[in-house]
């Protein structure tokens, strides 16, 4: 039997989207920040917590057009659930799943 953890995390960010055919101004939302995780080991839970709390820290009341990991691209839900997946594991995380609610019908999942 296994036991998958999921924890969640609240962010406030700003982003706009600037390339041709997908245009919007400046706006913000209150994100939400989504992992989960299969219980191999007793600490986790603690291990998974200390790196959500280290990404939502790195983008907590930024603009997110002006984050080095998302140069180059809009700074859509579906590139920050790739971005916060790859942060995750590059923590020593093995994820069952990434999930970035944008507002409460949109979102996206990142998986491997």
């Amino acid at each position: 039997m296994s036991v998958h953890l999921t924890l969640r995390r609240p962010f406030v960010a700003d982003h706009f989207h600037d390339l041709p055919n997908f245009r919007e101004a400046r706006h913000g939302h209150n994100w939400e920040l989504e992992a989960t995780i299969t219980l191999e080991q007793p600490d986790g839970e603690s291990i998974l917590a200390k790196a959500l709390n280290s990404w939502v820290r790195e983008v907590d009341y930024t603009l997110l057009n002006e984050q080095p990991a998302l140069a180059g691209c809009n700074p859509t839900t579906e590139a920050l659930a790739c971005w916060a997946f790859n942060f995750l594991e590059d923590q020593g995380l093995t994820l069952d799943q990434v999930k970035v609610r944008e507002k409460a019908n949109y979102w996206a999942v990142c998986r491997r």
